[in-house]
């Protein structure tokens, strides 16, 4: 059964900017996270999988932290929501990598829990030099 789209503009609020859901979920009051992570990989993570499956290695690789507020993630509408911030890994150095999934976690470093995960609409060769960017707007997250 269908969630309605209030109800996803309401999940994806929770997760992406720290908006509690009212008499139903709030955002950790001790110890929230204040950050979501994107990492970039090779191949599906899965449905099984961390953020370290299939998780792109190339020189210089780090996962990219996106604020949880509506200035780090747009405020949901038709359950959607997308990145407000220019998301740019760090340049490719010596050695690449081909990336093909790209994925929104919960951690910095380690196996963090993958939340949203999807392909991107081509693969990405990256080589030295070559800096991989999502820019504003560019990454959409969907919630049905």
């Amino acid at each position: 059964m269908p969630k309605s789209t209030t109800a996803c503009n309401d999940i994806l609020g929770l997760i992406f900017n720290a908006a509690a859901i009212a008499n139903l979920a709030d955002n950790a009051s001790s110890s929230p996270v204040t950050n979501l992570y994107v990492s970039l990989h090779t191949a599906n993570p899965g449905v099984g999988g961390d953020q370290t499956t299939n998780e792109a290695a190339y020189t210089n690789y780090a996962r990219f932290a996106v604020a949880r507020t509506t200035g780090g993630w747009a405020a949901p509408s038709s359950g959607a929501t997308s990145n407000a911030v220019l998301i740019q890994f760090p340049q490719c150095g010596a050695s690449g990598a081909t990336v093909t999934h790209v994925a929104i976690g919960t951690a910095v470093s380690g196996s963090g829990k993958v939340l949203y995960a999807g392909a991107l609409n081509d693969s990405l060769p990256i080589a030295n030099l070559i800096q991989p960017q999502f820019a504003v707007g560019a990454l959409d997250v969907t919630e049905t």
